[in-house]
């Protein structure tokens, strides 16, 4: 059965850890990217969003977390609690390749199969064998990489509007639009584009008749701030979307 987190606390990320924090007693969390075993001394490497860091198992350690690390394999999830040490044979290759956390408790919190592929930078695996596991090749570093630039754009955008005094805002969830929504009209003007789709889930709203006919809009701006909008609001504004014609316009 697996172990859970409770009385656990994240102190530092796997790839932060320097010589500078040796002596520290870390907690961390990660995945199992490979277990090494040398007979009376294991190595895992742990893995995070933020890099690798290599955790050891010897003759001090209690024998119940050694059997548990010798039984751990890639792709394990695992808690830890462990003192930083300065590496005997240090690793240039990465960030964390001066030190080593000596295990005190070790937690597996969720076992797993063999992945179809190794989870490593520039994969050799045909690109439709990672697309059927996407949620597997995410977690490879590159993507992981591509996700936080996202991020750190969107993050940029919405702080400079928020500095320009705008907001983002929209309705309840509930109003967004089906994945399969049946029609989408379009309107273009100088600086809106409206999408309408008609909401297939009207029970999902109050029990106003107005609310069952409703048709949602998203409306885009430059940066994409998005708002929802009632159909007929929208056609009072955007007189075009009264015609067939005007639709698709």
């Amino acid at each position: 059965m697996a172990e859970t987190v409770k009385g656990l606390h994240r102190t530092h990320y796997c790839g932060t850890l320097r010589a500078a924090n040796e002596g520290e007693t870390v907690t961390l969390f990660g995945w199992v990217q490979r277990q090494r075993d040398l007979g009376q001394l294991i190595f895992v490497d742990l893995r995070d969003r933020t890099g690798i860091v290599q955790l050891a198992f010897d003759e001090s350690t209690a024998r119940d977390v050694f059997d548990k690390a010798f039984a751990v394999r890639s792709e394990y999830v695992l808690a830890v609690v462990g003192k930083v040490r300065i590496r005997s044979s240090k690793n240039k290759d990465i960030p964390t390749g001066d030190i080593e956390v000596a295990v005190e408790e070790l937690r597996v919190l969720n076992k797993a199969e063999t992945p179809p592929f190794e989870i490593i930078e520039n994969c050799p695996t045909a690109e439709a064998t990672r697309l059927k596991y996407r949620y597997l090749d995410l977690r490879r570093p590159e993507l992981q990489r591509n996700l936080m630039m996202r991020h750190r754009i969107t993050k940029a955008a919405r702080d400079y509007l928020t500095a320009k005094a705008l907001s983002s805002w929209k309705r309840p969830c509930s109003s967004n639009p089906p994945p399969k929504a049946h029609a989408t009209f379009w309107c273009r003007r100088v600086c809106i584009r409206a999408r309408f789709t008609p909401c297939r889930s009207p029970r999902s709203f109050t029990s106003s008749s107005a609310w069952s006919r409703a048709l949602t809009a998203t409306c885009s701006l430059p940066v994409a701030f998005a708002t929802r909008c009632s159909l007929k609001a929208v056609r009072a504004r955007h007189p075009c979307l009264n015609s067939q014609e005007g639709l698709h316009k």
